[in-house]
């Protein structure tokens, strides 16, 4: 109740290490700054600000994520090399922040599959990754079962299960009043089925992340103790710093607001002892050429060319080998919300580049760009007229700080937005 009561609300944000910045406009800076002791990238702020109004928040340079949440580095890093090629699922992604950690970590020859079953969910999803500006991520709409599918596909599985969410009430105190004995009996056999619906599709010594922001012994260790008991799976101890304040028990770890600075959080890490066979050999579906010509229109606006460019209902995509491989394998098993960084569209003998371009770190600096200040970033963004004195026709990237915002069209007498109405800001 302590924890509950307390109105010392903590504000952490993690850092895209692939857009890297100055944050002093939202108080951090990175020299000084408090960091979260088990994650790299990070950091506490001392006060909330208005993530919204922040260009850079925009731009995906770093998202606002719970700090026992950042847990998950540290967990995987004790039981992964993050050098070699991995495969990984996150199973329950929504909104996006361990999703956004896990591609923080993969290098670019790995695979991130990014799954939420909600619709409305998993559009969110699409954008917050859309964000973090990389091409070896796909995301999916489909339900959990559906995975059994792929024998042993997967390195590491992670699973942020739903939950009662007893560990956010100081949080989210409307939460107290939506919790019961039934919700957490209900949420655990969810959860178990969850978890066992997923386990086929992760390799022999493959590891699973399971987590939940439950307090409730029957979501967490006991679901833990059960898939070592029932599915031969090998709970793994973790070196946990004694002065994080972090509890562990016998079947995973707990934050506590009123021990860590963080809100309540579990998390366990397995290893998986067994083999559920082979996957079925599917071929790789051959896909129409892209032409030279499409290569001449594109090619100006990348940095990196050496990945695959696929043709998909009429727009480009780039992926990594990866994540185009698991396109063309799967594309009619799975429904794909996001598949890569979507290039854009050919209209005549243009590119039409899509507002992913310009959240992808990979595009190239040479092309026409706009660096706005704060005022002009926001109306921007707001779908605002704005002006430039700069001498700039046609297609321009908008930058604040280097970083891409969105596309327009400059014109002699008018500015062209192309910043779609779902990303506009109303506030």
């Amino acid at each position: 109740m302590q924890a509950h009561s307390d109105e010392n609300k903590i504000t952490s944000i993690r850092v895209n290490p692939f857009k890297k910045t100055d944050l002093t406009g939202i108080g951090l800076d990175l020299k000084r700054a408090n960091r979260v002791k088990w994650n790299t990238e990070g950091y506490y702020l001392d006060t909330r600000p208005s993530f919204t109004l922040d260009p850079l928040f925009q731009a995906g340079c770093y998202y606002p994520q719970e700090a026992g949440s950042m847990f998950l580095e540290f967990a995987l890093k004790e039981c992964l090399d993050f050098s070699d090629s991995l495969k990984v699922l996150d199973v329950c992604a929504a909104p996006g922040g361990k999703s956004t950690l896990l591609n923080s970590l993969l290098n670019e020859k790995s695979l991130l599959v990014a799954n939420e079953i909600i619709k409305s969910r998993a559009d969110v999803l699409v954008q917050n990754l859309s964000k973090w500006g990389t091409c070896n991520t796909v995301v999916t709409n489909n339900d959990p079962q559906r995975f059994s599918e792929l024998r042993s596909f997967f390195d590491a599985v992670v699973i942020d299960a739903p939950c009662s969410g007893s560990g956010l009430f100081r949080k989210q105190p409307e939460a107290i009043h939506e919790w019961s004995e039934d919700h957490v009996n209900a949420c655990s056999i969810r959860q178990q089925a969850i978890v066992t619906d997923i386990l086929p599709s992760l390799k022999e010594n493959g590891i699973l992340v399971y987590s939940t922001c439950s307090y409730s012994v029957a979501e967490n260790e006991e679901v833990v103790e059960k898939l070592v008991k029932d599915w031969d799976m090998e709970y793994i101890p973790l070196p946990v710093e004694k002065e994080w304040g972090v509890v562990e028990t016998p079947h995973g770890y707990r934050f506590y607001p009123h021990l860590t600075k963080s809100e309540g959080f579990f998390c366990a890490v397995l290893r998986k002892k067994n083999n559920s066979g082979l996957l079925p050999t599917q071929k790789r579906k051959q896909r129409a050429g892209i032409t030279k010509t499409d290569l001449t229109l594109i090619e100006p606006f990348l940095t990196i060319t050496k990945e695959n460019i696929v043709k998909k209902n009429e727009r480009f995509h780039l992926l990594s080998p990866e994540a185009s491989s698991f396109l063309s394998v799967f594309e009619k098993q799975f429904y794909f919300k996001k598949a890569g960084v979507v290039i854009g569209e050919i209209k005549g003998k243009d590119l039409v580049p899509n507002q992913e371009l310009a959240w992808f770190y990979g595009l190239s600096k040479e092309i026409n760009y706009l660096e706005a200040d704060r005022e002009t970033a926001l109306k921007f963004l707001r779908k605002e007229t704005f002006q430039t004195s700069e001498n700039i026709k046609g297609l321009t990237l908008i930058r604040y700080r280097e970083q891409g915002l969105g596309w327009a069209k400059i014109l002699p007498n008018r500015i062209n937005n192309y910043l779609p109405n779902e990303l506009r800001i109303l506030k």
